[in-house]
């Protein structure tokens, strides 16, 4: 007879709302922790977070270059290397991105849950704002 176990992946909430039951700060767990995982990461800039320099994605700079098929490839790939290094609980599967006009980038990454085999998306739109 197999033991099947299950891990659950829990993060903070980043509005550090309470838990109204435990009265302890609220948790976010499997895909939303996930997902709220990758917003960040993408977000960060390199030595934006003290001690740990190489935490960071280099989008910022990428979304002022001309709109051009290969800044797109730059995009993606640096999404691709972010998330491969820096979150563990994932198997990627796949980044898409495209320019929506001058100003806006659509990001669609596939991944799976580790512990899991259902394969689910999370989109986001990256806005300039200069």
């Amino acid at each position: 007879m197999a033991i099947t176990t299950t891990r659950t992946f829990s993060d903070l909430d980043g509005l550090f709302g309470i838990n109204p039951r435990t009265k302890d700060v609220a948790l976010k767990t499997d895909d939303n922790a996930i997902r709220t995982s990758f917003r960040n990461l993408i977000l960060t800039k390199h030595f934006e977070r003290p001690f740990h320099p190489e935490i960071g994605c280099q989008i910022h700079n990428l979304l002022f270059e001309n709109d051009h098929p290969t800044t797109l490839l730059v995009v993606e790939r640096a999404i691709r290397d972010t998330i491969t290094k820096f979150e563990p609980r994932v198997i990627l599967l796949a980044v898409n991105v495209n320019s929506l006009d001058n100003n806006e980038v659509n990001i669609a990454i596939e991944y799976k849950i580790k512990n899991t085999e259902v394969p689910r998306t999370f989109t986001t739109t990256f806005t300039r704002v200069r």
